[in-house]
C-alpha cells in the first residue's frame, strides 16, 4: 500500500479572507513523507507539479486535522491542474479518529507532548508571519516537523492502539481502534475442486 503523510502551511490565516472555508486560503508550503521512498519532501507552489506524480501514486493519504483543513485546501490547487479531486483517495484523519473515539478535539501538539515528549516546533501562525518575512527555510522545516510527528503518531497508533495526550500535568490515553486503518488485503483461496 503506497502511503503519504502530509501537512499544509498557509500564506494566510481566515481573519485575512474572511472566511472560515479552507478552500479561501492560499498554500505557502506542503510537506510530505513518502512510504514508499522513505522520503521527507517540501513544496512550493511552483512545483507542485513534482508533488501531483507523487500523490498520484497514493492509496491513502495520512493528515492530521485533513478531513477538514489540508484536504480540501491542496485539493482547490489538484482541481486547478485537472487532476480530478483528492477526496477520490482514501485518507485517514488521525485528529477525526481520535475526536471519534474520544470526542476531544485534541491538538498535535498534545499529542506529541503526551506520546513522545516532544512539541512541536511552531505553530500555523508563526508559519504565515515566516511567510510574509521571506523565511521559507523555516516553513519547510516546521512543516516537515508536524509531517514528522504525524508519521510517528500514526506508527505509534498502529502498533500500540492508543495515543497519548497531554492534559495539564497529566498524561491520558485514547485507545483506538485501528483496524480499517491499513486494510488488509484479499487473499484468493483456490478451489480444489
Amino acid at each position: 500500500m503506497r502511503k503519504i503523510v502530509f501537512d499544509i502551511e498557509t500564506k494566510n490565516i481566515f481573519q485575512d479572507v474572511g472566511s472560515r472555508n479552507p478552500e479561501d486560503l492560499d498554500i505557502s508550503v506542503v510537506g510530505l513523507y513518502e512510504y514508499e521512498t522513505d522520503r521527507y519532501h517540501t513544496f512550493l507552489q511552483e512545483e507542485f507539479h513534482l508533488m501531483w506524480e507523487i500523490i498520484n501514486k497514493a492509496d491513502v493519504l495520512i493528515t492530521f486535522n485533513g478531513e477538514y483543513f489540508d484536504i480540501p485546501l491542496l485539493n482547490k490547487y489538484y482541481k486547478k491542474a485537472g487532476l480530478g479531486d483528492l477526496k477520490n483517495i482514501r485518507s485517514l484523519d488521525i485528529f477525526k479518529e481520535i475526536k471519534q473515539t474520544s470526542g476531544r478535539w485534541l491538538k498535535l501538539d498534545k499529542i506529541a507532548q503526551g506520546t513522545f515528549g516532544v512539541n512541536k516546533s511552531g505553530d500555523g501562525l508563526e508559519a504565515v508571519k515566516w511567510w510574509r518575512e521571506g523565511k521559507i527555510e523555516e516553513i519547510k522545516k516546521y512543516c516537515l516537523d508536524d509531517v514528522r510527528i504525524t508519521k510517528d503518531i500514526y506508527e505509534f497508533a498502529l502498533k500500540n492502539k492508543k495515543l497519548i495526550f497531554k492534559e495539564g500535568p497529566f498524561t491520558k490515553e485514547i485507545k483506538l481502534d485501528t483496524k480499517h486503518w491499513e486494510p488488509v488485503p484479499e487473499i484468493k483461496t483456490q478451489s480444489l475442486f
